[in-house]
C-alpha cells in the first residue's frame, strides 16, 4: 500500500497509493526524532517540542527535493491550531529548512469536547480566538494531532472562508500529523471545498507521521483504550523504520496511544503523566489476572514477533515504566 520515494538518514518518505478521485497526496514519513517521540512517552517538554520541529524540517527538505512542495516564502502561510499546532513548529522549520525569515503565521483556536448527549460525539466548545492573515496566493502549512478530526475539520473551515473572504487564492494546503484515517476524509472534502472555490488551486498533500494509527472504538478488542482520543498501532499502517523500532523496548509496542495527550505533553507536564501513570497503573492490575507481555502485545500489535522481545516480565515493564514518572 505504500511506495518508498527517498530515504536518508534524516529522513525517509512513503507515498500511500493515490487516489484517481482527487488531488489529495498521502505521504507518509519516518525520522528519528518522531520514532522517539511516538514510541517512547517520556520524550516531553520543550525536547519533545524541538525534535519535532527538527523532524519536521527534514520532512519538508525531502518533499522539496522529491517535488512535492515548491512554495516560496511570500506565498507560504503557517496555519497554527491552538494548541496542537504548536507542538510541530513549522515556522522555525520553514526557516530551518529553506533559510526563510518572512513567512507568515496565522492562529486560529479550535478546543473539542465531548458532546453531554453522546460520549461518542465531539464538538468544539472554544474557538474565540482567530487571527488569519493570507498572502494574495497562499500555500497553507499546518499541524495537528488527528484522532477524530473535530479541531482539523472546524480549522479548515475556517481557513477557507478567510482566504475567500479576503479575496486571496490558496493553491495548496500542506498538512503534517500524528494522526489516524479521519485526516484523509476531512482532506479530501476540502479538496473538493477548495476545487470548486478557488480557480489557482492546485491540490494538497497529507503527511502522516510513522504511520496512519488506528482509533478505537466502543467494540474495539483492547483491553484499555481511550475512545476517540487514542492513537494505536493495532490496525494500523505503519512505516516499516517505526515498526522495526517497536524491538529496541517491550514497552513501545504495548503503549496505549502514539502520543497520548499532545497539548499536555508539550505544556503542562502534571496532566501529561498523571494519564501515563494511569495506563500503566492499570496495566499493572492486568497482571494480577494472569495477562502476559505476549498476551498484550498481541492485543496491542499482533503482527510482532514476541521472541525477538525474548523474556518479557510485564510486571517489571509497568514498575519501570511507574518509577520513570516518579
Amino acid at each position: 500500500m505504500i511506495d518508498k520515494i527517498a530515504g536518508n538518514q534524516a529522513c525517509t518518505l512513503y507515498e500511500i497509493e493515490p487516489s484517481k478521485k482527487d488531488q489529495l497526496r498521502r505521504i507518509m514519513v519516518s525520522t528519528p526524532e518522531t520514532r522517539a517521540i511516538c514510541n517512547d512517552p517520556f520524550v516531553v517538554g520543550v525536547r519533545y517540542t524541538r525534535m519535532l520541529q527538527k523532524a519536521c524540517s527534514s520532512v519538508l527538505q525531502g518533499l522539496s527535493t522529491n517535488g512535492f512542495f515548491a512554495s516560496s516564502e511570500e506565498e507560504t502561510i503557517v496555519f497554527t491550531i491552538l494548541r496542537g499546532g504548536l507542538n510541530f513548529g513549522l515556522r522555525e522549520a520553514l526557516a530551518d529548512a529553506f533559510g526563510w525569515n518572512t513567512h507568515g503565521m496565522s492562529f486560529i483556536s479550535a478546543q473539542r469536547a465531548r458532546a453531554s448527549h453522546d460520549a461518542e460525539a465531539w464538538h468544539i466548545v472554544e474557538s474565540d480566538y482567530k487571527k488569519v492573515y493570507v498572502p494574495r496566493y497562499s500555500t497553507a502549512v499546518l499541524g495537528d494531532v488527528v484522532a477524530t478530526g473535530t479541531s482539523l475539520q472546524h480549522a479548515l473551515e475556517a481557513l477557507v472562508d478567510a482566504v475567500e473572504n479576503q479575496g486571496a487564492q490558496l493553491r495548496h494546503i500542506l498538512f503534517f500529523t500524528i494522526g489516524g484515517p479521519r485526516s484523509e476524509e476531512i482532506m479530501r472534502n476540502m479538496d473538493s471545498v477548495c476545487q470548486s472555490k478557488f480557480k489557482a488551486y492546485e491540490g494538497s498533500i497529507l503527511v502522516y507521521v510513522e504511520g496512519r494509527f488506528a482509533v478505537p472504538e466502543i467494540d474495539s478488542p483492547l483491553s484499555i483504550r481511550v475512545t476517540g482520543t487514542d492513537l494505536v498501532r493495532r490496525d494500523a499502517l505503519l512505516t516499516p523504520e517505526f515498526i522495526e523500532a517497536q524491538y529496541a523496548q517491550p514497552s513501545y509496542p504495548i503503549e496505549r496511544c502514539a502520543i497520548y495527550d499532545a497539548g499536555s505533553r508539550a505544556f503542562w507536564l502534571p496532566e501529561y503523566f498523571s494519564d501515563i501513570d494511569q495506563y500503566w497503573r492499570h496495566t499493572l492490575s492486568l497482571t494480577s489476572h494472569g495477562v502476559t507481555f505476549r498476551d498484550l502485545l498481541e492485543e496491542r500489535f499482533p503482527t510482532l514477533d514476541p521472541d525477538r522481545f525474548g523474556p518479557v516480565d510485564l510486571v517489571h515493564v509497568c514498575e519501570q515504566q511507574l518509577d520513570k514518572i516518579r
